[in-house]
Order: C-alpha cells, then structure tokens, then sequence
C-alpha cells in the first residue's frame, strides 16, 4: 500500500520509522504520511501495534528488533528490493529501565539515597545498550547501504536530554544515549560526502507510553525546570522531520535538543 498525499516536504519519499508503534515514532509516520510520504515503513518489535498505526496512514508494518543486526538487515534488503531504495530514516526505537525508575521511587519515597547502580544486573544494563546504542548502529549501517547508491538520503536518530543532564540513578540510559549522540556525529561526518545527512534530536521528557511507566515522583523532578511541562509527541515529530527534510539541507551532525529550556549546552 502507499500513502494518499503528493504535496508536502516529504512527497513521493520512501520513509523508515522505528519504533513506530506508539509515541514519537507514530506521530513521526503519521506526520510523514500527511506530508506526502509515498510509502512509510512502520517498525516496531510490536508488529500488531504497528500494523494499527500503518493502517491509518496506508503504510506498511514490520514487526522487527532493532537489537537483531541480520533482521535489520534483511529489513533494509527488503525495502531495497521493493521501493529502489530509501530516502528518509527516523529511529525512534529505544527502551528504558522501569526497574530503575521504581528504586529511584523508592529513594524519593524513603528519603534514602539512591542506589540502582549496585543492584544493577548485567542482563538490564546490556538489553539497554543492546537496543538503544547496538540498534542505533544496525540502523544507520543498513540504512546507508541503502541510500549510498543514490547518493542521497537523510537520516535522524533519536537521543536524550538525559546524555547531558543526567538522571540520577540511570546511568545505563544515560550512557546509551549519549553514544548514540556520538555515534551519530561521527557518522554523519563520513557520509555527508556520500551525500546523506545524520542529525539527532535529543528529547527531554515527552508523554508517551514509556512516560506513562515513569513514577509519579520522578515524573516530577524530570519536569522540574520548564515553563512548558512535558512535549507531546507530535511536538517532537515537528523538529525531527524538519532535521530530515531539505529544510535542513546545511544541517549535518547536529544534536538538537528539544527539551523546553530544561538546560542548553
């Protein structure tokens, strides 16, 4: 199936969303589809979900682990083989650690001091990194094979406010995220020369279904610091798709932060 519209920033494009079941990375593929998307790829582990979000924009579901490095490849093999290629990527998939969310809670409730990190296992600290940083790799690889023969493409990856302004008690998400900045970066240095562009988005608190997880008390310290509490998604959806569009054909590498004045770097 394709998409309906032949007006807009992204008409006739091929586009790619990871995580695209739910949050940011459904409202970036309901945004790309009303922008004229010719076909947009909804990605997500949760196939079912994703396919609810294809339906409504006339897109094309696949139910994919990013952290799978042959699955994201025969993915993008596939998108190769059926369209002639991709020209937009976002990945939106990433995960968070509810079990540290609850101890940081516990800390709040008690007033005792914090402390996830000597109770934190190797299983949680390596599926983190697994999904949020590996998977990062497995999409801008894939996805540069992919556009490298038509010498064009734009990718935006998805970071965090919490690479800069760390939470306490989260040191696997943050270090995962501010890889993923890095990454990034040096990527995009490489490729811009094949003509694709790499930009990220570092979100700070936004209400999505992985918010939704978060404690209350530590819903609060997160908003603490803004005038505008928490982003909606389709507010990140809007500085995402202006980083891939040709609106910002002289952007490459940057890491935009999006977090409603929390902190600037």
């Amino acid at each position: 199936m394709t998409t309906s519209g032949s007006d807009g920033r992204f008409a006739d494009s091929v586009a790619v969303v990871t995580g695209a079941a739910s949050g940011i990375g459904a409202a970036v593929a309901r945004q790309l589809a009303a922008e004229g998307a010719r076909r947009v790829h909804v990605v997500d582990l949760d196939e079912d979900a994703a396919g609810t979000v294809a339906a409504g924009i006339g897109g094309v579901a696949h139910g994919v682990d990013v952290a799978d490095p042959d699955a994201v490849r025969r993915l993008f093999e596939q998108f190769a083989s059926e369209d002639g290629g991709v020209d937009v990527v976002v990945h939106a998939a990433g995960v968070d650690d509810p079990v540290a969310k609850g101890h940081i809670n516990e800390a709040a409730d008690s007033g005792e001091p914090v402390d996830v990190l000597s109770r934190l296992d190797d299983g949680r600290w390596r599926r983190i990194h697994a999904v949020n940083l590996d998977g990062t790799f497995h999409i801008l690889r894939e996805a540069v094979r992919v556009m490298r023969p038509a010498g064009r493409g734009s990718i935006v990856t998805i970071g965090s406010s919490a690479a800069f302004d760390t939470l306490v008690g989260y040191p696997h998400y943050a270090s995962s995220k501010a890889a993923v900045h890095a990454l990034s970066q040096s990527v995009a240095k490489e490729v811009v020369h094949f003509g694709i562009r790499v930009n990220t988005v570092a979100p700070g608190p936004v209400d999505t279904a992985m918010a939704a997880r978060t404690p209350e008390s530590v819903r609060k310290a997160m908003n603490s610091g803004s005038a505008f509490g928490y982003a909606t998604p389709e507010q990140l959806s809007e500085s995402i798709l202006y980083l891939a569009s040709d609106q910002a054909s002289n952007v490459v590498g940057a890491v935009l932060l999006s977090n409603g004045g929390r902190f600037t770097v």
